[in-house]
């Protein structure tokens, strides 16, 4: 390529970057002006709509338009966040594109200069008037990319009127506790089919809850999630019973049958037995009166923004719903193979629904779901990579998210109070890690655990411990993020550990049970079940309960020495944990749902 060819190529791809930056640095200039000037979330539409719904509290139709009125506004406000975005990266590539080219060209300029040739005014003319227009070029780009960064989010003060507004038309103000609705930059982010997926609806029913929170006693006088409160396999509740027999109906004082398929476990809060199931595409809630067993209500999961038509692939030992649902004794929380989240009130209404996207899982999503105070925990780790989700409880949005560098877990996730705050702990290959509950921060991880992951952790006087099968099993100390003692003779594979009176309890796939010195790891005994176990164990009153997944259950002492205080059977397969409650245990079978009491 000749001189003059460069030179002319140079120059061509110079003035046609600069004109595309120019263009791009005005239609941002326009954007960042109207946005200023305008806010999309408080139209007078929506604002006069709502002033006739506190006039007209029981009018539904008007109720609907709020909602949809309100899910445009913020689908528009994230299209033009995403737009400001989009443009920023066009207008810095376009100006650098310029800036090399007029470099090149200029360059060109310098070298080919002939000594003693005349220079022409109108070449010095022209090389000046190029300069004045770079300068002005520069200017709108710099005040364009200030305009994009200094964009306003008006999600910053935004409340949104599905929840706190309408709520408040309908209720009065002073009947409603306002909560603050965070929106970090994680929220911020959310574009394309995430935003979709979030489903603006406050139902009536969720309008009259009291935005209120149980406290840590409320928490521990329920068994509220998998394993029971804050998950970590210890219930408070008394006069558990010891003896039972589904073939004689010894002390079975109610059995019904298990509407759908779905190995998640009950949870219980009050007078309310909850738990879920899905055959294909059928989704549902089932929540049943725990003294007599009657069917108080069911929901289906359906018509939920983004929700995937295609039933997603799983194996039969992990199904469509098998991770457990969580309440906070004011709503019940569920999640399917599907990452579709659903949130209904105590009497079944349905307050919000949101699609997480279908998790890339071989077995099936298997993680079950844990609230604290506004804050709903998904543990996501998937073939996509692995995340953390808060979600706020009354809404269903995203108040945070966090990125881990881990591959697809099955375990879920606790609660624990380490250092005065609480933490949740997760487990999966290859990190055992800890991260702020009310910020999502991580507070300290130690790589330690591989394979696919199954089992939860377990936390006990300043101890985490986590296991799994073909791996290790360890106790960490996560003020200093370093092992204590491991071992690797005897390990699990779904079933959970748990801890008790500094006995550490590991339940194997094979079917033996081991008891740990939980501080140095020494063993004190083992014993050999019928069966391999699937359900994790739950501590009662010092007593022990494991159950294998032929319906066995076998009660032991919570000591340094074995003592076999009973074994009971339901005579069907069990693959669940039981829910505790004061006189009383829930099974939930292969095909029977069972309250164990006198």
């Amino acid at each position: 390529m000749d001189r003059q060819t460069q030179l002319k190529l140079s120059a061509n791809t110079a003035i046609v970057s600069g004109i595309f930056s120019i263009l791009v640095s005005i239609l941002l200039l326009i954007s960042y002006w109207q946005t200023s000037s305008f806010n999309p979330l408080e139209t007078e539409a929506i604002q006069a709509l709502v002033e006739r719904l506190a006039e007209d509290p029981g009018n539904d139709a008007l109720r609907d338009e709020i909602r949809t009125l309100d899910l445009l506004a913020r689908k528009a406000y994230f299209t033009s966040t995403w737009q400001v975005k989009t443009g920023g990266y066009l207008l810095l590539f376009g100006a650098i594109v310029c800036i090399v080219a007029l470099r090149y060209y200029y360059s060109l300029l310098t070298k080919i200069e002939k000594p003693g040739e005349p220079v022409v005014n109108e070449n010095v003319n022209r090389i000046l008037s190029q300069k004045w227009i770079l300068a002005a070029g520069m200017v709108i780009m710099v005040l364009a990319l200030a305009a994009a960064v200094l964009s306003r989010n008006h999600f910053s003060t935004y409340t949104p009127v599905s929840s706190a507004i309408v709520a408040e038309a309908v209720t009065g103000t002073d009947q409603v506790e306002v909560v603050e609705i965070r929106t970090d930059s994680a929220q911020e982010g959310m574009q394309g089919d995430e935003q979709e997926g979030l489903e603006g609806e406050v139902s009536q029913g969720a309008a009259a809850i009291t935005m209120r929170f149980p406290t840590r006693e409320e928490v521990l006088q329920h068994h509220n999630a998998f394993r029971g409160p804050f998950s970590n396999g210890i219930t408070s509740r008394r006069n558990i019973p010891v003896d039972w027999d589904a073939a004689t109906n010894r002390n079975i004082k109610w059995k019904v049958p298990v509407p759908k398929e779905g190995n998640n476990s009950p949870v219980l809060w009050g007078n309310k037995l909850f738990f879920a199931g899905a055959e294909g595409r059928s989704q549902t809630v089932y929540c049943y009166d725990h003294n007599t067993g009657r069917l108080l209500w069911q929901q289906d999961v359906n018509n939920i923004p983004g929700s995937t038509a295609a039933v997603p692939r799983v194996t039969d030992d992990t199904g469509l719903s098998a991770p457990t649902l969580t309440t906070d004794g004011q709503r019940v929380y569920s999640i399917f193979a599907t990452g579709d989240v659903i949130c209904f009130d105590m009497d079944g209404n349905r307050i919000w629904a949101r699609n997480l996207g279908v998790p890339e899982n071989h077995y099936g999503h298997a993680s079950s779901l844990i609230c604290w105070q506004d804050k709903l925990y998904v543990q996501y780790d998937t073939g996509e990579g692995g995340r953390l989700i808060a979600l706020n409880v009354l809404t269903g949005e995203t108040l945070w998210q966090t990125f881990r560098e881990v591959e697809i877990s099955w375990a879920s996730p606790i609660l624990a109070q380490i250092g005065g705050a609480y933490q949740v702990i997760l487990v999966a290959d290859p990190l055992v890690a800890g991260y702020d509950a009310n910020t999502g921060k991580e507070m300290w991880s130690v790589p330690c655990m591989s394979g696919e992951v199954g089992p939860s952790a377990a936390y006990s006087d300043g101890l985490v411990y986590a296991v799994n099968e073909y791996a290790v099993l360890v106790a960490i100390d996560p003020t200093r993020e370093e092992v204590v003692w491991e071992d690797n003779e005897f390990l699990s594979d779904i079933s959970s550990p748990v801890v008790s009176n500094g006995l550490l309890f590991i339940l194997t796939s094979y079917g033996i049970m081991v008891c740990y010195d939980a501080k140095t790891g020494e063993e004190y005994w083992e014993y050999q079940a019928r069966q391999g176990f699937m359900s994790s164990p739950i501590v009662a009153e010092n007593k022990l309960y494991v159950t294998d997944w032929d319906g066995n259950t076998y009660i032991f002492e919570v000591s340094r020495e074995m003592n076999l205080i009973g074994e009971c059977s339901l005579g069907e397969p069990v693959y669940t944990t039981p829910a505790f409650a004061d006189g009383a245990i829930y099974f939930k079978g292969w095909e029977n749902l069972y309250c164990i009491g006198q």
